[in-house]
């Protein structure tokens, strides 16, 4: 599922971008008396400091998404919430009870945060900053509700909706681990069943918020029922064995139509089918003075998205080696058409070989091998993990999650950089 948004880089906000993320986790945890309430803005703090250097949990590998419990509230209530590097806000399902402190919405298709038994919840007011957009044209619409509340719409780039009032609410991590207050949504309209954990740079995500300046996941191949992976904030000790990548930045204030600063732009300079380098320009995959060619990590993405002079010569080689085999006139989603019955698939995965991307440094990733380039779409159809960006009215490249099976995904906020390295996620504990 793609969960890329507009940025949310326009809000006037009371701390600059500049400490959003600076203090690493949980190195930076200080013991605080349990009778001092968290500041918003505040570090992540614990009741007695962390022996080993990060807070670990298991996540599920469902429908395509990377789906993460996390209790919030107080007392805690388990939320199952979608990792998404992607986008910026997070936001929770809210129980049908909210509704006598919000405005009756249609009420989404499951119902899992009560606010009414949170005493740490609270609604935030018309007059908050981030109800103030500088410009008309704000990409997070904001409004005063008939209660003089913070109403907020969001929508994806898949049509995900999300609509409802934006609130403060803290994450209890763990018995001794929890975060300050942080802003939220709190949807009762909403196309999803489940909510969504921010992840990405903006000064709203849950990691700019909570500060938090590193974590990583390791997702699982798609085998079996309910494949598990595995989370950590902070440091991981397996990263002495990752290959990194230097990210690529640029200021919030570039003002670019299909640049999205706030997202993990990598230095991709080329893609690798059966160890032949594809005849691809690196400037596909670098964004042109308007943002085009922007090549982002995203694990809210299923598929990986290419721009087009990418896709058709990553399809030119998949014809050559096995268009005999490929299901004609199917296309997926109206954005994959390198798809095959299930009955061919081992024998395809077998002639592709291996996928491969290339990066600055001559850093080289393993992306797929054999029949693991193939993802199933539909029941007895599998097909090429990619997909046309343009299809989605996006000029940009996006490594979906398809591509990072069975490897660390280390986000080093600090160092700027991206760590990779090769496991075995579905074994992990």
């Amino acid at each position: 599922m793609l969960l890329i948004l507009f940025s949310l880089s326009l809000f006037t906000l009371p701390f600059s971008q500049s400490n959003s993320v600076s203090l690493p986790f949980p190195l930076s945890l200080s013991e605080k008396p349990s009778n001092i309430s968290p500041i918003y803005g505040s570090q992540l703090y614990a009741k007695k400091p962390s022996s080993h250097g990060s807070f670990k949990l298991p996540f599920k590998y469902s429908s395509t998404a990377l789906v993460v419990s996390l209790p919030i509230g107080t007392p805690p209530q388990p939320t199952d919430l979608v990792l998404d590097t992607g986008s910026q806000l997070s936001w929770i399902q809210c129980h049908d009870k909210v509704k006598k402190k919000l405005p009756p919405l249609p009420k989404p298709k499951t119902a899992s945060f009560d606010p009414s038994l949170s005493s740490s919840f609270s609604l935030l007011p018309c007059n908050h900053p981030i109800c103030k957009p500088r410009i008309p044209d704000f990409t997070l619409p904001t409004s005063c509700d008939q209660n003089r509340l913070c109403h907020y719409s969001y929508f994806y780039a898949d049509g995900t909706l999300a609509e409802g009032n934006l609130v403060r609410e803290k994450f209890s991590l763990s018995n001794s681990l929890s975060t300050p207050p942080v802003i939220l949504g709190c949807a009762q309209a909403s196309t999803e069943n489940r909510g969504i954990l921010g992840m990405n740079k903006g000064r709203l995500s849950f990691i700019s918020q909570a500060k938090i300046s590193k974590f990583s996941y390791c997702v699982p191949a798609r085998t079996g029922s309910n494949p598990t992976g595995l989370f950590y904030l902070g440091d991981n000790p397996n990263s002495s064995r990752f290959k990194y990548v230097t990210m690529l930045t640029f200021p919030e204030s570039q003002s670019s139509p299909n640049l999205d600063p706030l997202a993990y732009t990598l230095p991709m300079k080329g893609i690798k089918i059966a160890g032949k380098r594809l005849n691809i320009s690196p400037a596909a995959f670098k964004p042109d003075a308007g943002g085009s060619g922007q090549t982002m990590i995203d694990s809210g993405s299923d598929l990986t998205y290419l721009v087009d002079e990418a896709y058709e010569k990553v399809k030119e080689e998949v014809v050559r080696l096995v268009g005999a085999k490929m299901k004609k006139g199917y296309v997926y989603a109206a954005v994959a058409d390198m798809c095959f019955d299930a009955r061919v698939t081992a024998e395809v995965g077998r002639r592709i070989g291996g996928i491969s991307f290339e990066f600055d440094n001559g850093v080289e990733i393993l992306v797929g091998r054999g029949e693991g380039v193939l993802t199933e779409v539909e029941k007895g159809v599998k097909c090429v993990g990619f997909g046309r960006s343009e299809r989605l009215g996006i000029g940009s490249n996006i490594i979906g999650t398809v591509h990072q099976q069975n490897m660390w995904v280390e986000y080093d906020l600090t160092n700027r950089r991206i760590g990779f390295g090769g496991a075995e996620c579905s074994r992990l504990k």
